[in-house]
């Protein structure tokens, strides 16, 4: 069971040589349950991405506070997973030693690294490439191995910053469909920042969506589409008048940003 609570939570990154600070996030709160999938939506630069790495611990918020299980988040920790949208292998480990990076630094036995990891690298579908390095690797097998790698720690949450957004279209709509089954048989708690909005639709639970620079939480959207999903759900009623909304709620706060 995982809870997170985000609770006012602000930041504001210092200027540098002189320059006036920025105000990246304004006063944003959210609650997540277990088992949710969050997407968060919003046009470029409103500080999604700045949220995620505060949830992650990577950031420290200027105010507010972020509780995991009603513990604060004090800085990263094993009780959240995060996946990146660059490709961040170690090149020198192939697929295997990569997944059981986190498992081999807790100390965990080596027999158990190898059945956790086979666990993973099936569930992502990479049997037979065990031994391949990063660079032998597609892009979207890289996002693969860096999802059962975060897996493979069993975090009670995973964070995903656009995770598929250096992929071509054909391999972005595969690892949704992935993720998502991942999801289903697991049950994590996911975070997954995008600016896609048929991705967003098609994968969450409910859509958080972002105001303009500086970001806040402007709407919470809940999505009634029965899971399991397949890719023909993005032509039903239900999901064409979803995404009119979020476009109309985006693209507002596009024209407010090139306003300012």
């Amino acid at each position: 069971m995982s809870r997170l609570s985000i609770r006012h939570v602000t930041k504001v990154f210092p200027g540098t040589r002189g320059a006036a600070a920025t105000t990246a996030l304004q006063p944003t709160s959210l609650e997540v349950a277990d088992n949710d999938f969050i997407t968060v939506l919003g046009p470029s630069g409103c500080g999604k991405s700045t949220l995620l790495r505060l949830v992650a611990g990577l950031e420290t918020p200027t105010g507010g506070e972020i509780l995991l299980d009603g513990k604060r988040v004090e800085g990263p920790g094993a009780d959240r997973g995060v996946v990146f949208q660059s490709y961040t292998l170690f090149p020198w480990l192939n697929v295997r030693q990569n997944i059981c990076f986190g498992l081999r630094e807790k100390g965990v036995p080596a027999a158990e690294q190898k059945e956790i990891s086979a666990h993973y690298i099936a569930s992502v579908g990479l049997q037979g490439f065990e031994g391949h390095f990063p660079k032998q690797l597609s892009g979207g097998m890289q996002q693969r191995v860096a999802i059962a790698r975060a897996l493979a720690n069993d975090p009670k949450i995973l964070l995903l910053d656009e995770p598929f957004g250096a992929l071509d279209n054909q391999t972005r709509v595969v690892m949704q469909e992935l993720l998502l089954g991942i999801w289903e048989k697991h049950r994590k708690t996911v975070i997954f920042v995008t600016h896609d909005i048929d991705e967003s639709i098609f994968m969450a639970s409910r859509v958080a969506v972002f105001s303009a620079r500086p970001g806040r939480i402007k709407a919470d959207i809940p999505v009634p589409l029965p899971y399991p999903r397949h890719y023909t759900v993005k032509t039903s009623p239900e999901f064409m008048r979803l995404k009119a909304s979020l476009t109309e709620e985006i693209r507002a706060e596009a024209l407010a940003a090139a306003t300012h």
